[in-house]
């Protein structure tokens, strides 16, 4: 069964494609009322392994502390 072309609301027939276009502007015309806000600082890459780009991650797989009893059993 094909889509219809048209949409019945409130007794009233629509075209579909109209009122998709309708909508694109209204969000286009909502955005370039939203004000935008500058940056208060540079932004940065985050250059950390994926893992430890969250804190879930950081949580699973903690590192400070293996890096740091490796170290201690390389020099030992």
């Amino acid at each position: 069964m094909a889509r219809p072309d048209i949409i019945l609301i409130g007794g009233r027939a629509y075209r579909w494609q109209e009122i998709v276009e309708l909508r694109r502007q209204q969000l286009e015309a909502w955005k370039t009322a939203q004000p935008r806000q500058l940056a208060l600082f540079e932004l940065k890459d985050d250059r950390r392994p994926a893992i430890e780009r969250t804190a879930a991650g950081r949580y699973a797989e903690p590192t400070l502390f293996a890096e740091m009893s490796a170290r201690r059993q390389s020099a030992g």
